[in-house]
């Protein structure tokens, strides 16, 4: 399954399933995406169908392994990954080093579990309010579910998961 970032960095007010799907589309992928995120109709940890979250590495675009599984990313210690495998956006851009995503924290608004946190998700992600709070992980600390507060007005990383494989 492919990890995949929108093409560029959005405050906490976004249509993250959409844009997934309409730029996997326009990049030529068959498959669904979804956001990497939690949402307030479902839990980060659930994205992913069922029959896909055990058998099927993640990967980035260009197919160079992420985890293991899906369930490997919820398994206690953040989301830990090897930072020099790159991710990249949908237009084939690396955004750990691509100056488009100058802050290299992804929105996730999930525990370390990939439960939602109802205090921390950008009031359903529809809000880039100053006031207002979400769950983010700098990408240096080489953990997807790394666990820091920032504002919703932030402009960060959003990630994109095939949640389900089509061969």
């Amino acid at each position: 399954l492919h990890l995949v970032a929108l093409n560029l960095p959005s405050s906490g007010d976004m249509r993250a399933d959409f844009q997934c799907f309409q730029q996997a589309q326009l990049a030529g992928l068959t498959s669904t995406y979804r956001a990497f995120l939690s949402s307030h109709l479902q839990d980060l940890a659930t994205v992913v169908r069922k029959t896909d979250r055990y058998h099927l590495p993640i990967v980035n675009l260009k197919g160079e392994i992420l985890f293991q599984n899906w369930e490997s990313i919820f398994d206690g210690n953040g989301g830990q990954f090897n930072i020099h495998v790159p991710i990249y956006s949908f237009d084939g851009r690396n955004v750990m080093t691509d100056q488009s995503w100058p802050q290299k924290v992804i929105w996730h608004g999930s525990a370390a579990n990939g439960i939602r946190l109802l205090s921390n998700y950008c009031e359903g992600w529809h809000t880039a309010h100053m006031g207002a709070m979400g769950q983010a992980s700098p990408l240096e600390t080489g953990k997807l579910l790394y666990q820091k507060e920032y504002s919703c007005n932030n402009q960060f990383i959003v990630l994109c998961i095939e949640n389900s494989f089509v061969s």
